[in-house]
């Protein structure tokens, strides 16, 4: 069963988000998004080499709170440096992050959260994977950004994965 289903949840993910485009329940399109979602996870499953290893479900629902709530505050914020650039530019700055998570779904996690929280962009990651190279569009405090970002990031992130 497993062969046939490497990821059930993603199956059943295709199955109904094909239903639900084509918004029919005609035989031909339930037929074509059974073969979507049974065959597009067995042509995937090698691009995917090691499976996650998810940890503690309560600090992924803190996390993604966190995320939500810091989503909402960075929109205020950066609308506000926006709005005042004319009379106080924005501190932008790179900021090299040094990283103790070494996950690669964790990484993988954490640069789609500092690309969902405005104002922050991952711009690149040292090979062994040791320090982020993040662009941060108002930046007051380097130290206390980067104390900010591991602690409420980085490292929920590793007691997920690690």
């Amino acid at each position: 069963m497993n062969r046939l289903f490497p990821a059930p949840l993603l199956s059943l993910a295709l199955f109904a988000l094909w239903l639900l485009l084509n918004l029919s329940m005609s035989p031909g399109n339930l037929l074509l998004a059974a073969a979507l979602g049974v065959l597009a996870p067995i042509l995937m499953a090698p691009l995917r080499p090691q499976h996650a290893h998810v940890r503690r479900p309560l600090t992924i629902a803190r996390l993604i709170c966190r995320v939500g709530a810091d989503v909402i505050l960075s929109n205020l914020q950066v609308a506000r440096g926006v709005l005042r650039a004319g009379s106080t530019p924005p501190r932008s700055a790179f900021v090299h992050i040094p990283l103790a998570l070494r996950d690669a779904h964790g990484l993988a996690a954490l640069s789609m959260i500092t690309t969902v929280v405005p104002g922050t962009v991952w711009s690149e990651l040292a090979l062994d994977r040791s320090v982020l190279l993040l662009h941060v569009f108002d930046l007051e405090d380097e130290a206390a950004f980067i104390a900010h970002f591991k602690h409420t990031y980085e490292r929920p992130l590793m007691e997920i994965f690690e």
